[in-house]
């Protein structure tokens, strides 16, 4: 018996979303039905439309999903229909990392997540017409009115939050959370630099502003970006299309470098200046993703000093504590998240797509 829901499919590398009936299986083992209320767009999304991941098209993508628990399958423990949740990244439970607390880099992550399009063992969760579609997109595939969900991906949260403000938490809120609180952790005194005022590295400034860190320099090309990264918790702004990055960021510092620095941008030549900028003993973590393969080149003697660079996947979080603890934050309003988002109605995914692109809205939010 499946279960008919509408969802965004794209049907080859470029083409648009375009809404059209899919048939979900019934919840297996593990797995639950979840009534979509609001999800995310995210450059991933949008990289694997483009044809730019090796994720198996006509599909269903969608990856920052919040919503409704319907129905669960067998073996699924501590979610039941009626209970609110966040939806995030998968993982198999099983493995070195994921035991250890690390479920980002479980060992079957990309397959699971990213590129795999079907379940582990192979089958496919959504279909139209009789033929399988690529789904399963971070074990949930939440561009669509209903998704069937992994038990791993989903995260039971505070029902008197509103799942249109938090929706987000779960790719890229938790990403540029993590890179400040789980990698760089400043102490005292710090300096934290932000480079990319996009929904990502705007998280990454509102964490480092519940941190001791004492500068927190956004640095990006848009005016209108590094106003709102001043009103999130930048202390410091560098308008990338108008200075020197290096010069800039050794003058805020003193000469002395920066401790922390964030990468989200992508651009290999933006992390290497991120890498020229740190101090000593400084640590840049890598966010941003460039297409698969893309090198960069480094001052070897640059990095003796102690310099550290660190790639990270989703913040690095155990998301079953931290998601919970990010939903507090948002309804206390320390982390004011409402600043990043603009609501669309789910049939205006292409709008949102496009206004995404043209730097109009930080972080579209589809409504269902």
């Amino acid at each position: 018996m499946s279960i008919t829901t509408r969802a965004a499919v794209v049907e080859s590398g470029g083409a648009p979303f375009t809404l059209t009936d899919v048939e979900l299986d019934e919840p297996g083992p593990g797995e639950a039905l979840v009534r979509m209320v609001a999800t995310g767009l995210c450059h991933t999304d949008l990289g694997a439309a483009s044809g730019g991941l090796p994720f198996p098209l006509p599909g269903v993508l969608g990856h920052e999903g919040a919503g409704v628990v319907e129905a669960v399958g067998p073996n699924v423990t501590g979610i039941a229909p009626a209970d609110h949740v966040v939806l995030s990244f998968t993982s198999c439970g099983g493995c070195h990392n994921c035991r250890d607390g690390h479920p980002a880099y479980c060992a079957t992550w990309l397959p699971l997540n990213l590129i795999g399009g079907r379940r582990a063992d192979g089958t496919s969760t959504i279909s139209r017409d009789g033929t399988p579609l690529g789904g399963h997109f971070f074990g949930q595939s939440s561009f669509a009115e209903r998704a069937l969900v992994d038990q791993r991906s989903l995260v039971k949260v505070d029902p008197d939050a509103p799942l249109e403000s938090i929706a987000p938490l779960g790719c890229g809120v938790q990403t540029g959370v993590g890179a400040v609180w789980n990698v760089l952790k400043p102490r005292l005194g710090s300096t934290v630099v932000v480079l990319g005022a996009g929904a990502v590295g705007l998280s990454a400034v509102m964490a480092a502003a519940l941190t001791p860190a004492t500068r927190i320099v956004a640095v990006d090309k848009v005016g209108e970006r590094l106003s709102l990264a001043e009103e999130l918790g930048a202390t410091h702004t560098v308008n990338a299309g108008q200075a020197d990055i290096v010069a800039a960021l050794a003058e805020i510092t003193g000469g002395q470098g920066a401790d922390g620095v964030v990468e989200t941008t992508g651009s290999v030549a933006v992390l290497r200046m991120g890498v020229d900028a740190l101090a000593a003993r400084g640590t840049l973590v890598v966010v941003g993703a460039p297409p698969f393969g893309t090198e960069v080149a480094l001052d070897v003697n640059g990095l003796i000093p102690g310099k550290r660079i660190e790639g990270l996947t989703l913040g690095d979080s155990e998301t079953q504590t931290f998601i919970p603890a990010l939903v507090q934050l948002v309804k206390e309003g320390r982390l004011p998240l409402h600043r990043l988002i603009s609501h669309y109605p789910f049939a205006d995914i292409e709008q949102a797509v496009r206004d995404m692109g043209a730097g109009k809205a930080i972080k579209p939010v589809l409504t269902f």
